[in-house]
């Protein structure tokens, strides 16, 4: 496995991530055009090397490349680097790479030191050999990712302490940014939840059967559910939805990571 193309590309990937985190957070700190521009173009190469290395993960398993924790972990950062970089040239928040880069970053680093039991690929069990596989997965962690580009500008919005309206982020377009990000994940996050039970109803003969990882999800689309009624009812804005952003992303981490190694279920990873 470790000396596979994909790991290569893998390992190289880890690495571009880790260059671009920090040339991010340099920028953050001094505000040089040139230094975001380079931060740019090395997540841009650490995007490109990453698609190589989930490419060649597919030929070499003969699957999609988001089965294994590790695998999934791997395409999450993927994810998170593309939804972070489109939302950085349509909304111009280079700044705030330096906190979503991380993110992309820690979840490729963890993948990256899992037990070699967790990295090697099985042949899919008959459950799995459908098309709805690639389509659910890839629709809720698109939601994920966004969800991620929100909790960062979440916690860039509770840690600003002044709001100087020629700060390269006011604090009003941090709350617009998060709740575009979660405006944009949520439906993904529903058409994920819904195909699921479809793709359920198909492999085991009912839509819901309250398996961990399913309640888990449900509860997860209650709290953005929940912030985006308040948002869109109450005008909800500010540090309670910030807060809101940030419980609805620890239960992602639950949803996807806590429920697969702590509670049993058809969605556990072996």
């Amino acid at each position: 496995m470790e000396s596979s193309s994909s790991a290569i590309f893998f390992a190289i990937s880890l690495f571009v991530y880790l260059v671009s985190a920090i040339s991010y957070i340099l920028y953050a700190a001094l505000k040089k055009e040139q230094i975001g521009k380079i931060a740019t173009v090395i997540l841009s190469i650490g995007i490109a090397t990453h698609t190589i290395a989930l490419i060649l993960r597919t030929i070499e398993v003969k699957h999609a490349p988001f089965v294994t924790i590790y695998e999934s972990l791997s395409f999450w950062a993927w994810l998170i680097a593309v939804v972070y970089l489109v939302f950085q040239f349509k909304l111009r928040i280079r700044v705030l790479g330096a906190l979503v880069t991380p993110l992309a970053f820690l979840a490729i680093a963890a993948a990256s030191v899992l037990p070699d039991q967790y990295k090697e690929s099985s042949p899919l069990v008959p459950a799995l050999q459908s098309h709805w596989l690639e389509f659910h997965i890839i629709t809720v962690f698109i939601g994920y990712a966004c969800f991620a580009v929100s909790f960062a500008v979440s916690l860039a919005y509770l840690f600003k302490r002044t709001d100087d309206p020629k700060s390269l982020m006011t604090m009003d377009k941090l709350d617009s940014i998060g709740y575009k990000a979660i405006s944009i994940g949520f439906p993904f996050l529903t058409i994920g939840v819904m195909s699921g039970a479809i793709w359920a109803n198909m492999a085991w003969g009912r839509y819901w059967g309250w398996d961990p990882k399913e309640v888990w999800s449900l509860i997860t689309w209650f709290i953005y559910a929940v912030y985006l009624h308040l948002r869109i009812v109450a005008k909800w804005k500010g540090r309670p939805a910030a807060f809101t952003s940030i419980i609805g992303f620890a239960a992602v981490i639950f949803t996807f990571i806590g429920v697969s190694f702590i509670l049993s279920g058809l969605h556990s990873y072996g």
